[in-house]
């Protein structure tokens, strides 16, 4: 199995992987989303630890059912060789309906078949009201290579 673009990554290669990770994950399917990474693939999210993509699953199944109507933004921070650095932000509610912006940054290594096999992410969540919502479903294709607000 293999999933292209493959590193050693360049500007667009990278952009492109960023992109692809970014409309995976907005599918909220947790099945999809595990196919990126290899079978025995090392997490860190937040506090928790993930390794393999049978843990993925579970994982994002959770996230998901927790984290309702879930949508987010990636841009590309950097790159070098098979790995590369990400800044993001979601959106998602509660099941109270409390909205929350949340904020991150995740380092990524890649294998030679580009399957992600080491994933650090650090994420701090800011509750916000419905009215400031600025992320809704997947980015539409007019929004797509533009830089994401700080706040």
């Amino acid at each position: 199995m293999s999933r292209p673009p493959f590193p050693p990554f360049d500007e667009i290669t990278a952009a492109q992987k960023v992109q692809a990770a970014e409309d995976a994950w907005n599918t909220r399917d947790p099945g999809k989303v595990a196919l990126a990474y290899t079978e025995d693939s090392v997490w860190r999210n937040r506090d928790r630890y993930v390794v393999g993509r049978e843990e993925i699953v579970a994982f994002l199944t959770g996230k998901w059912e927790r984290e309702l109507d879930y949508a987010l933004r990636k841009e590309l921070w950097g790159f070098r060789g098979n790995r590369i650095a990400v800044r993001f932000q979601y959106e998602s509610h509660d099941a109270s309906g409390q909205w929350f912006r949340s904020y991150g940054n995740e380092l990524w290594e890649f294998t030679d078949d580009g399957l992600m096999r080491r994933r650090e992410a650090s994420i701090n969540d800011v509750p916000i009201a419905e009215s400031d919502r600025r992320i809704f479903g997947p980015r539409p294709e007019a929004e797509r290579g533009r830089s994401i607000p700080v706040f």
